[in-house]
């Protein structure tokens, strides 16, 4: 029964046709020319500042609303859930025989855009653009002066070029990143359908402190890569990672910042409380 179970987990998220033959051709593959990602960003920038700033969208009712966010959080959850464990099961599956450098440092020149792990990348890199719901959801409830801030829109622009270089650079560490950022993702979707249901799970602050935790793991992984790529023949796609470093460490400094302002001021609160 395990064996069935197993069998048909690795058979519909890594050796399904579809996902062993995928190929990332520049400009060929749908979503993979510059233009479409410049115009996606562009489109997501332009209709949040309008929506943001102009009341142009229907209002509606808190039962819709509802019942929309948490159809969208359910979806995310569950696809977040899908792409942790599909690239986990792609990475073990197409890395060379018995080298886990692999996941760490793609060998320069020797990493073709296709396999199981870069159809995940693909998924992962849509799944980012299907998030802008996100935004617009914060915009329909109303309370955008309390939530819609400049790191809500800064993380879900720049992810998305994020995710196409890890594509067209077949970047280095990605497979890495990818899980880690799905599995914060799924505890942080669980918490908010929890939400849209009527529920306060108790995890709020862990899913920040997870986002922390993943950005200084993301750092402490690359310092490894780094001793790969300059004492061997280097990794690919090493200009992408540098991106990505200077884009994860922006965000840690934003998400520390939003610790401190949001959690800290609320232990003071309650310190003072207890005094008086």
């Amino acid at each position: 029964m395990e064996t069935t179970l197993l069998s048909t987990i690795n058979y519909y998220l890594v050796n399904h046709p579809t996902i062993t033959h995928f190929q990332w051709n520049q400009n060929s593959t749908f979503g993979s020319s510059p233009l479409f990602l410049t115009l996606t960003v562009l489109a997501y920038l332009t209709l949040t500042f309008t929506f943001h700033h102009f009341p142009l969208l229907p209002t509606l009712s808190p039962t819709s609303l509802r019942f929309i966010s948490a159809v969208h959080n359910l979806f995310l959850f569950l696809l977040s859930l899908i792409m942790a464990v599909g690239c986990s099961l792609s990475a073990l599956h197409q890395m060379p025989k018995n080298d886990f450098t692999w996941i760490v440092c793609f060998p320069v020149d020797q990493t073709p855009q296709h396999g199981p792990v870069f159809f995940w990348a693909y998924v992962f890199y849509f799944s980012k653009i299907l998030e802008f719901l996100d935004t617009l959801l914060i915009i329909l409830s109303g309370s955008r002066s309390r939530r819609l801030s400049f790191l809500h829109v800064y993380h879900h622009a720049v992810v998305v070029i994020m995710c196409y270089i890890w594509l067209s650079d077949s970047q280095t560490l990605f497979p890495v990143a990818l899980v880690t950022n799905a599995s914060v993702h799924v505890l942080m979707y669980a918490y908010y359908f929890l939400c849209t249901l009527g529920f306060r799970p108790w995890w709020k602050r862990l899913v920040t402190n997870c986002q922390i935790i993943q950005f200084v793991f993301s750092f402490l992984i690359s310092g490894l890569m780094l001793y790969y790529h300059f004492a061997g023949s280097g990794c690919s796609g090493i200009k992408g990672w540098c991106f990505n470093a200077v884009f994860n460490a922006s965000l840690l400094a934003l998400f520390i910042d939003f610790h401190s302002k949001n959690y800290a001021k609320k232990r003071k609160d309650v310190n003072k409380n207890k005094l008086s």
